[in-house]
């Protein structure tokens, strides 16, 4: 316990599935911890299901002026930032036949542009020895239908990884991806429609999963969790899967 006591964490997108699960994690864990959201009722909500002292602050990433005010906040609090888990974004289903540019441009905007800038704004506030955590996604290297735009953002944030992983080593601020496997969230069910489609979707993804099910949005908090503590402290330039054993068929 107290993983992560007198610790100040950003969860961006913390309002539902992954993201409000880790928030409520590190809350647990000691964390002073800020969440953004871009619906102010959906925000309220989960700060209150936080507890602990959490902050919330509307705003959506793909928005640089929405991130300057994020940053501005935690800025007032004095004592840098120790935790970022640029977990903000998502996806829709669209074929290489099908999608068009709007498609594209939203994905990209929140998927990439948003957690590059999330990032590259973080950096004036980044204690030494803070850790980043990106949001990756097993579709990043499988191929899944209509899913492709999605998939490609994915590749891009595992690349992005790497790459600053090896720019911010002098800074001793480590950047790992978190690989999530199906994950029953708002999100995720939302894909399908209806509830009893949405059902069927995860029982489907389930069923391609070794351990034979979706994970627990706490699964996957407490595997962010290692990579925000201490527990993690020589991991950098990594992707941590919690996927079930999926990656490995």
């Amino acid at each position: 316990m107290n993983q992560l006591e007198g610790k100040t964490a950003l969860v961006t997108g913390g309002t539902s599935g992954i993201g409000l699960a880790t928030a409520q994690r590190f809350a647990e864990e000691g964390a002073q911890v800020f969440v953004t959201g871009r619906r102010q009722a959906e925000l309220d909500q989960a700060v209150t299901s936080i507890g602990h002292g959490a902050v919330g602050v509307r705003g959506d990433v793909s928005d640089l002026t929405d991130l300057d005010a994020v940053y501005a906040k935690i800025s007032q609090r004095g004592r840098g930032l120790d935790v970022l888990f640029a977990n903000a974004g998502g996806g829709s289903f669209a074929t290489l036949e099908d999608l068009d540019a709007a498609h594209f441009d939203q994905i990209f905007a929140v998927n990439v542009r948003g957690t590059v800038f999330t990032v590259q704004k973080a950096l004036p506030l980044l204690n030494e020895g803070a850790s980043v955590i990106l949001s990756g996604s097993t579709a990043a290297t499988s191929g899944t239908p209509a899913f492709g735009v999605y998939a490609a953002t994915k590749a891009a944030i595992r690349s992005f990884g790497r790459t600053w992983a090896v720019e911010l080593a002098g800074r001793s601020v480590r950047v790992n991806v978190i690989v999530p496997g199906p994950t029953e969230t708002a999100g995720l069910r939302g894909l399908a429609g209806d509830a009893a489609q949405a059902d069927g979707l995860m029982a489907q993804l389930g069923s391609g999963v070794p351990l034979g099910r979706v994970a627990r949005p706490r699964e996957i908090a407490n595997a962010v969790l290692f990579l925000a503590s201490d527990q993690s402290s020589f991991v950098t330039g990594s992707e941590l899967f919690a996927d079930g054993g999926e990656e490995q068929q």
